[in-house]
């Protein structure tokens, strides 16, 4: 028996059809999302509460320590932020203290990024035994808080007699799990693994794997570990306050020297200008390499 085919009918198949979005909701073939005023509006507000600390930081700095402690305070700039300077700069060791800040921020940051882009490798592509207990294990010192071991570690530095040098900030702080994890994962997804054994069919060792594919491949989130690692490290209060004295200290620890008094006595003013030149270097670096960071991130990646 031959078997007959019907024609759906013109209505039968518009209403088969899915349901195409219509009038204001109705894209047109490839056009992409615009933003519209709304959303404008709403990076402006976000971007104006981020930078209201920074700009308040510098109105306080700019103006004496009486105008500070006024209800309500000053909202414009004043005219004693070089004078600020000059008294913060006179209560401690400023210039000593943002040189051995870069030295500390820039040796923990390379020793960090260096040893986690390593080990990232290493969990994320090489295949050894135990590495997921390992990995496990890393990442669980993560939920260990850092004040459980400032007494053995205070007790190690002293027997060192490192106390009140740099080393003993810089050493504890040369590879973290965070970093680990980050560049692990970062790894997994970015590296294939053809790249890998063609490599090895080349006769490449692993040094060099690790030199001319691992860090090209690794270098956006190198870069972005690294800016985080240094902010983290520059911003360190607990660890150099413990260790390091006035006489050799971090911008951290010579900010607690600065606006010194007791009650109504503490000079706000004075603070706040120790904090902004406190942060201007990282500014400055975010400036620069703000740019370069983002670049990396979008178009870095690598697919298999």
């Amino acid at each position: 028996m031959a078997a007959t085919l019907s024609t759906p009918s013109p209505r039968e198949a518009e209403q088969a059809e899915p349901a195409r979005p219509r009038g204001l909701f109705r894209r047109k073939a490839g056009e992409h999302d615009k933003a519209g005023p709304v959303t404008y509006v709403l990076l402006g507000v976000a971007a104006l509460v981020s930078l209201f600390p920074l700009y308040w930081t510098f109105v306080a700095a700019s103006n004496t320590g009486e105008r500070v402690a006024l209800s309500p305070p000053p909202m414009v700039p004043g005219g004693e932020l070089w004078n600020n300077i000059s008294t913060a700069w006179d209560q401690a060791d400023m210039g000593t203290a943002l040189l051995n800040s870069t030295i500390v921020a820039g040796c923990v940051s390379l020793s960090t990024v260096l040893f986690s882009t390593l080990a990232g490798f290493a969990f994320a592509k090489l295949r050894f035994r135990g590495r997921n207990a390992l990995l496990t294990l890393v990442v669980a010192t993560m939920t260990i808080p850092p004040q459980l071991s400032v007494i053995p570690l205070y007790r190690i530095v002293t027997g060192l007699e490192w106390s009140g040098h740099l080393q003993s900030v810089i050493l504890p702080s040369l590879v973290a799990a965070f970093g680990v994890f980050f560049m692990r994962q970062f790894l997994s997804e970015a590296l294939p693994f053809e790249l890998i054994e063609a490599a090895r069919v080349d006769g490449a060792h692993s040094l060099r794997i690790i030199w001319h594919v691992v860090f090209p491949i690794a270098r956006p989130a190198m870069a972005v570990l690294g800016m985080l690692v240094f902010v983290q490290s520059w911003n360190d209060f607990f660890w150099p306050f413990v260790v390091l004295t006035q006489q050799n200290p971090t911008v951290q620890v010579a900010l607690s020297a600065i606006g010194g008094g007791s009650g109504h006595d503490i000079n706000q003013a004075v603070i706040m200008t120790g904090a902004l030149v406190g942060t201007l270097p990282l500014l400055l670096i975010f400036a620069v390499l703000g740019k370069h960071i983002v670049g990396g991130i979008t178009s870095g990646a690598v697919k298999s």
